[in-house]
């Protein structure tokens, strides 16, 4: 019987390893996130992400991954995307909508928590191969920025 249940086991779980790896977008070169301490988005709290680029001939979209709380305060945030890698050097100042003038976030919501996957840059292409690093960085005149629950960063091949 514990033999039996031991085989269950190991099947189950390498059943569900087996879809979660199919589920993978093949086209995603990193998406991910970075819980911000008690939604307290300070300016030192910048969120660092390295990204390797294994094709510099083709293009690349990059997204900003963001949730935010219910009670943040703005229908928008400023972030300063810089970058830098072989052959680039780049600071980028960004405007993200996140709400309509009435209030209605833009985001998807799941009770208190709204999330937004907002394109950056679409079509970019990379200098060369390599890593790059990425940090995002609020440029909002709180700080620290109040009800930020998550930063993050996607970077996919682009369709």
């Amino acid at each position: 019987m514990k033999a039996t249940l031991n085989i269950l086991f190991f099947l189950s779980f390498f059943g569900a390893s087996a879809v979660m790896t199919g589920c993978a977008d093949p086209n995603t070169v990193i998406d991910q996130n970075t819980a911000i301490d008690n939604h307290n988005w300070s300016y030192t709290n910048k969120i660092r992400e390295d990204v390797q680029i294994n094709d510099a001939s083709i293009p690349y979209n990059i997204d900003l991954n963001l949730r935010v709380t219910g009670d943040y305060r703005y229908s928008n945030i400023y972030i300063l995307l810089h970058r830098n890698g072989p052959g680039l050097k780049a600071d980028t100042r960004f405007e993200v909508k996140l709400a309509n003038p009435d209030g209605q976030w833009l985001g998807t919501g799941s009770g208190n928590l709204y999330s937004f996957q907002v394109p950056l840059i679409t079509g970019f292409k990379f200098p060369a191969k390599g890593t790059y690093h990425f940090e995002i960085e609020q440029n909002m005149r709180d700080n620290p920025l109040h009800e930020v629950s998550d930063v993050g960063l996607r970077v996919e091949k682009a369709k």
